[in-house]
């Protein structure tokens, strides 16, 4: 046969089966509250640049033209992110890039984690994020086999003496019960159901594997002194423990996938010194319990986000907060002889003015609140990619490579 004809016949029959070296669409559920909506603005992304060990993870979050990066093989479907409705379910979809963070001029762990899989798996890759900030776990995404919620009873007196109708409250309690958990699940299948409205070359004989789960949330239940009463001892969150258990063996069976890889991203606000002061210390044992269950023991993993908490930055903001009031009043009163003048390029001038250029500079790097992790790519963008990597180190666990053949 002359070597045309050869050359010929195999690429025909490689585009006859092209199917049989189609790859399986790899689909990563992430979900939580405000930290997994994500209120890290893009315009911070500059602070990773100064930083040894962050400036290579901002040459991955940037493409040659210096804008955020567009995913080629990754692709995503969030919901809860766009609105301030109790249940927003308004869905945004499409190639992964920044941007898919609340609002759509942020972003939360979803951006590295999708760059860190591309990067590790090289395979096709679906996120499904379903987050809302303010939620529970005690009560709106309570899992289905967590039972009732249970009324604290000196909550409920307290509740009497300042004249609240308790019996309303309970009826209330019961109707939100599970809500979140359940919108859950209903998207995830939703987007299962029909994976080509937003991959749009998604074949279905290539398939696809639930790969794994990502879940970031704490802060609603971390503060509820109703429900946790006893904040500040040993054991205090145990209850939010056993319904975190819950809800890994529900989610589960839910989507039947009894040993899909579980990452629980244990809570990182207030750094590393969180780990010895009550009750953040007391909250973060409650959300690691799980992973030391036998029967989560290689599918479960709880990883750290205090240790990309940023001190240093975290006091200039305190000191900034500091200056506030001084700046308002200031500015206030210069408005009063000048009513055009820009108030907000005005308090910024006189902002300045307390921080060396150096410190002003990193500040660029802070967007939001301490409980929003500063609103800082800074810290929120290796968190997604911490989570990315314990995926794939359970996945290695759990499917050691094969031996090679001779």
């Amino acid at each position: 046969m002359k070597p045309i004809a050869i050359v010929t016949t195999v690429m025909l029959l490689c585009c006859a089966c092209s199917n049989c070296f189609a790859e399986t669409l790899k689909v990563f559920i992430l979900a939580g509250q405000s930290n997994m909506q994500g209120h890290a603005s893009i315009s911070t992304f500059d602070s990773l640049a100064d930083d040894p060990m962050t400036a290579p993870l901002l040459q991955e979050m940037r493409g040659p033209d210096g804008n955020p990066r567009v995913c080629e093989r990754v692709w995503i479907s969030s919901v809860g992110c766009l609105g301030d409705a109790y249940s927003d379910l308004t869905e945004a979809k499409g190639k992964l890039t920044a941007g898919f963070g609340a609002p759509d001029d942020k972003i939360g762990p979803e951006f590295t984690f999708g760059l860190t899989m591309e990067k590790q798996l090289n395979e096709p890759v679906l996120i499904i994020k379903t987050s809302w900030g303010g939620r529970s776990l005690h009560t709106d995404f309570r899992p289905p086999s967590g039972g009732a919620f249970a009324w604290n009873e000196a909550e409920l007196a307290e509740k009497r003496k300042q004249g609240e109708d308790v019996e309303k409250m309970k009826a209330e309690k019961t109707e939100a019960t599970g809500v979140f958990y359940r919108e859950m699940i209903e998207h995830v299948q939703m987007v299962l159901k029909d994976i080509k409205r937003v991959v749009p070359d998604y074949d279905e004989e290539q398939g696809y594997e639930l790969a794994g789960f990502v879940w970031f949330q704490g802060f609603n239940d971390y503060v509820d002194g109703g429900v946790y009463p006893n904040q500040n001892t040993p054991g205090g969150y145990d209850l939010y423990a056993d319904l975190l258990g819950h809800f890994i063996r529900d989610l589960r069976k839910d989507l039947s996938a009894p040993k899909m890889p579980f990452v629980i991203g244990v809570m990182g606000i207030d750094g590393l010194r969180g780990n010895k002061n009550a009750p953040m210390m007391y909250f973060r044992e409650a959300q690691r319990k799980p992973s030391t269950l036998e029967e989560f023991k290689g599918n479960v993993i709880a990883v750290e986000t205090a240790p990309f908490w940023d001190d240093d930055l975290e006091k200039l903001l305190e000191r900034m907060d500091g200056y506030w009031p001084t700046v308002d009043a200031k500015v206030e009163e210069e408005q009063k002889d000048n009513p055009s003048a820009d108030a907000w390029e005005n308090k910024m001038k006189l902002m300045a003015e307390n921080f060396t250029p150096d410190e002003w500079k990193r500040l660029a790097g802070v967007s939001n609140g301490g409980y929003h992790y500063l609103g800082a790519a800074k810290i929120m963008a290796p968190i997604g990619k911490a989570f990315a990597e314990a995926i794939v180190e359970l996945k290695a666990v759990k499917e050691p490579p094969p031996k090679l053949r001779r």
